[in-house]
This record gives C-alpha cells, sequence and structure tokens, in this order.
C-alpha cells in the first residue's frame, strides 16, 4: 500500500435539499386497455344444457358401493382398456 499523504484526500461534500415534483404528476401516455375475453367449447354448452343427473343410476351406483358389489373384475379390465385406448 502506497500512502501519498493528505493532498489525496478529497473534502466533504454539501447536502443538498430533496428533488420534489413541481405539480401533480401526470403520465405521458395513457397504459393501452386489455379487454378479458372468454370462449367456451361446444362440449361445455352441451354439458351446460344436459337434462341433468341420472339419479336411477346415481341411486344404484351408491347402493353397489355400499354393498361392495361395485368394483368387479370386468369393470376394472373395462375401465383399464378404456384408459389405455384414450392414451394411445
Amino acid at each position: 500500500m502506497n500512502v501519498s499523504g493528505p493532498s489525496h484526500v478529497h473534502s466533504a461534500h454539501g447536502v443538498n435539499a430533496p428533488h420534489t415534483l413541481r405539480g401533480p404528476h401526470r403520465p405521458t401516455s395513457a397504459a393501452p386497455q386489455t379487454v378479458d375475453k372468454l370462449e367456451i367449447s361446444e362440449a361445455a354448452r352441451a354439458a351446460s344444457q344436459s337434462t341433468g343427473v341420472r339419479s336411477d343410476l346415481v341411486a344404484r351406483i351408491r347402493s353397489e358401493i355400499a354393498s361392495g358389489s361395485y368394483e368387479t373384475p370386468q369393470k376394472i379390465d373395462s375401465a383399464v382398456e378404456r384408459l389405455l385406448d384414450q392414451l394411445g
């Protein structure tokens, strides 16, 4: 380290007042307006217009689930086949 003496030390600088805005701040240009958009598919429209729940089918399936007879090997095989067909 090389010390050259006090001649290379800078003097203190003055403190300036904070900068303030003059008048109300107005943006130079308006931000672009965005518009939300919603598209409903034909499948969603059809589902919303369906006749409702087939309560007889729901009651039968609930009964089968409660009795433990709903999940049969045939139903599981059928579900697996449909899943594999959908996956390709």
